[in-house]
C-alpha cells in the first residue's frame, strides 16, 4: 500500500486520536501547575502529587490491561480506559476540594494505564510488512506534535482559571464513541486457558532480542528524563540565563524536529533497516550529551538540540516496530503493555541515575554520566539485536 493509501487509512486515525488522549494527561497540566498551587494553598511537594497519581497506576495497571486486552480484546480495554480518563479528569473541573481531586486524579490514571500501549498494539494488529515502521512513525510524530501544543494549549486554559485544563479530558468521550462505532476488533485466535496464556507470553517475553528492546527502553528513558528534561533547564539557566519561555522553545524544536523525521520512518527503515536506525540513534544520543556540557555559544545549542529530536525519531519508532514485529499477536497486548511499564521505569530512574552522575562532577558528570549510557545501548544493539530477527516476516 501506498504512502498516500495509509494516510487514508481510517483506523490509524482513531489511533492518534487514543495517542492524544494518552499524552493529555500530563503534558496539558504541568504550565498550570503553578497556578494551581496558588489558587488551593497548595506546597510544591502537593501539587506535584498531581502528577504522581495519575502516573503511579499506570506501573502496576499497564502490563495488566495488556494481557487483559489479549485475553478479551481490545476494545474491551480500551472503551472503559477512555470513558473513565474522560470522566475522572472533567469531574475536576468542578471540585475545588484537594483530596477529592488527587482520588480523581488516581482514578483517571487508571483510565489512562492502558491507552500509552495499545496504541501502538492497534498498529501492530493492524499494519503488516512495510506499513508498519511507517505507522509507527506517524503515530510518534502525532505524540510529539502534542507534547509541543499540549503545554501551550494548558497553560493558555489556566490563564483563565486554573480549572479550565481540566475540561480537555473530556474529549475522550467522543474518541471512546467513535471507538465503539468505527474500530474493527482485530481478529487473531486468543488462548482460552489463562494459565496456558502466561506460560507462553512468560517464554515468548524472555527471548534475547525481547529483553534488549526492554533494556533499550529504560536506557532511552533514563537519558530523555534525566539528561535531558531534568537537567537541560538547569544548564541552559546557568549557562546563559535563559527564562522558562525561551528554554521551552528549544525543547520545542526538539519535538518538532522528531515529528518531521517521524514521518520518514517508513522510507528509512525499508532503506536502512531497524537496527541500523537505532544504532545510529544511540550514536547520536553519545555525540549529543558529550556535546551538551562543552558548548559555550547559545546558537550552537540548536544543534545538539536538533540532533536529539532525530535521535528520538530513529529510536522511539523503531523500538516500537521490532517488538511488535517480535510479538504474536494474541500475546502483542502483553509485549507492547510491558514495555509501557518498561517506560516508566525508566522515567522514574531518570533523573536519579543521572543526579549520580551530578553529584560526582555537577552537569558534566551528568552528560558524561548519561554519554555511557548511550553506550551500553549501542553495546545492547551490536551484541544482543540481528535485524533478521527484528524485521517485519
Amino acid at each position: 500500500m501506498k504512502k498516500d493509501s495509509l494516510l487514508k487509512d481510517r483506523r490509524l486515525y482513531i489511533i492518534f486520536s487514543i495517542t492524544l488522549i494518552a499524552v493529555m494527561g500530563v503534558a496539558s497540566l504541568t504550565p498550570a501547575l503553578p497556578k494551581i498551587a496558588d489558587s488551593l494553598h497548595l506546597t510544591k511537594s502537593q501539587v506535584g502529587l498531581l502528577i504522581s497519581a495519575f502516573t503511579f497506576p499506570g506501573i502496576f495497571l499497564t502490563p495488566i490491561t495488556g494481557i487483559m486486552a489479549d485475553r478479551w480484546g481490545r476494545k474491551a480495554i480500551l472503551i472503559p480506559s477512555l470513558f473513565l480518563f474522560g470522566i475522572a479528569g472533567f469531574a475536576i473541573f468542578f471540585t475545588r476540594n484537594y483530596y477529592i481531586i488527587i482520588a480523581l486524579r488516581v482514578m483517571q490514571g487508571i483510565g489512562a494505564a492502558s491507552l500509552g500501549s495499545l496504541n501502538t498494539t492497534l498498529v501492530g494488529d493492524f499494519f503488516k510488512g512495510r506499513q508498519r515502521p511507517e505507522a509507527m512513525g506517524y503515530n510518534a510524530s502525532v505524540l510529539s506534535l502534542s507534547t509541543a501544543i499540549y503545554p501551550l494549549l494548558g497553560g493558555g486554559l489556566a490563564g483563565l482559571a486554573w480549572y479550565y485544563p481540566f475540561a480537555l479530558p473530556l474529549l475522550a468521550i467522543p474518541v471512546g464513541l467513535y471507538v465503539i462505532f468505527n474500530l474493527k476488533e482485530p481478529d487473531f485466535e486468543k488462548v482460552a486457558d489463562l494459565k496456558l496464556y502466561l506460560k507462553i507470553v512468560s517464554k515468548s517475553i524472555l527471548r534475547k532480542e525481547v529483553v534488549a528492546i526492554f533494556i533499550l527502553s529504560i536506557l532511552t528513558f533514563i537519558i530523555l528524563y534525566g539528561a535531558f528534561l531534568t537537567y537541560l533547564p538547569f544548564l541552559l539557566h546557568g549557562r546563559f540565563n535563559l527564562t522558562p519561555p525561551k528554554i521551552g522553545i528549544l525543547f520545542s524544536l526538539s519535538s518538532i524536529t522528531t515529528a518531521l523525521l517521524a514521518t520518514q520512518m517508513g522510507k528509512l527503515t525499508r532503506r536502512f533497516g531497524s537496527l541500523s536506525l537505532l544504532k545510529t540513534a544511540f550514536l547520536l544520543y553519545f555525540i549529543v550529551l558529550l556535546m551538551l556540557p562543552n558548548i559555550d555559544t547559545l546558537y550552537l545549542f540548536i544543534l545538539p538540540v536538533l540532533l536529539f529530536g532525530s535521535a528520538q525519531a530513529l529510536n522511539i519508532p523503531s523500538l516500537q516496530t521490532a517488538l511488535a514485529n517480535l510479538a504474536p499477536d494474541n500475546q502483542r497486548g502483553a509485549f507492547m503493555s510491558t514495555n509501557g511499564m518498561v517506560l516508566r521505569i525508566g522515567q522514574t530512574l531518570g533523573p536519579l541515575v543521572v543526579g549520580v552522575g551530578f553529584s560526582m562532577g555537577s552537569l558534566a558528570g551528568a552528560y558524561y554520566l548519561a554519554a555511557a549510557i548511550a553506550l551500553i545501548g549501542l553495546l545492547v544493539l551490536f551484541t544482543m539485536i540481528s535485524e533478521n530477527k527484528i524485521a517485519a516476516q
